[in-house]
């Protein structure tokens, strides 16, 4: 099945220039993307170390170079990429991939090892069901990360606020646990079709932007990824705020200020739905003082 996956490299076979069995690589490392990542596999196939024990797979940026453990960086290379992307494809299926791909987002920092492994197993048994083969412990803990992956993006797309800017942008501030931002577009993109919005992801520093002016009622515009975002914007989004954003934040701070029952709060039932990590992008707990005043009132 290794051949299936590299098609076209059976002149890649190791021989003492490439690979010498005394320097072959304990650690592999990848551009911190998945591109990268599948350059990655389609390298450790092509050099047959697939089954080489104790190897393991770090984005460049998760790794600290260590003196005992031989460690070489792979360049992302499009085409292998694709080429193991078409395999794991026929391989997974759709439902297959939706769990590597949201894995992969994850970040977390052995993510690339379990995701190779899972790879490995799919290889080895192209006829098992693998995603469904909970002993496996690679899979398991696969599917443990990627319910994780998919409570978050739902939370986002519930916690998601937007702002009214000066500009007519509607924009919004998330700093996610995982990389949520690329699962949960489609989301806003459907709803939002009639506004200019932005989301940007402050942890990542990167965003998703809507132009309305460039699609129509019937081909919505696709979504814009955007990097160039003002420090001072992110520090101090109130200074962008439109005259209807500063009179709406300040009139539901106070419903929000006035709504509670105060002999029936329940904080510890709260944070458990509204987690207080999510807290300071939601502009109803960005409390006023006056809303505190009228909150003593009552």
């Amino acid at each position: 099945m290794s051949m299936l996956l590299l098609e076209n490299t059976k002149h890649n076979k190791p021989n003492a220039h490439t690979t010498p069995s005394a320097v072959i690589p304990s650690i592999i490392l990848y551009e911190p993307s998945f591109e990268g990542w599948l350059s990655a596999v389609f390298y450790i196939y092509s050099k047959r170390l697939q089954d080489h024990a104790g190897l393991q797979l770090y984005a460049q940026d998760n790794y600290v170079p260590s003196l005992i453990d031989p460690a070489i960086s792979v360049p992302s290379d499009a085409e292998h990429a694709e080429r193991v992307l078409k395999t794991l494809n026929k391989l997974l299926g759709r439902s297959g991939m939706r769990q590597i791909l949201w894995g992969f987002l994850s970040e977390k920092q052995i993510i690339g090892i379990i995701l190779f492994e899972v790879v490995k197993y799919t290889i080895a048994y192209p006829n098992r069901d693998v995603m469904e083969d909970l002993g496996n412990l690679h899979v398991l803990e696969l599917a443990q990360i990627v319910k994780s992956v998919g409570r978050e993006k739902h939370r986002m797309e519930a916690f998601v606020r937007f702002e009214h800017t000066t500009q007519d942008i509607y924009f919004a501030r998330i700093e996610p646990d995982f990389n949520v931002l690329p699962l949960i577009g489609a989301h806003f993109h459907k709803r939002y079709q009639d506004q200019d919005w932005a989301i940007y992801d402050v942890r990542r520093g990167y965003g998703i932007f809507y132009d309305k002016s460039k699609g129509t009622p019937k081909h919505p515009a696709p979504l814009q990824t955007i990097t160039d975002i003002d420090e001072a914007v992110l520090r101090h989004p109130a200074s962008i705020h439109s005259l209807d954003e500063q009179r709406y934040q300040h009139f539901w701070q106070g419903y929000f200020a006035n709504v509670n029952i105060k002999e029936r709060k329940n904080p510890r039932l709260h944070r458990q739905y509204l987690p207080q990590r999510y807290w300071k992008y939601l502009s109803e707990k960005q409390v006023l003082p006056d809303a505190e005043h009228l909150q003593k009132r009552r």
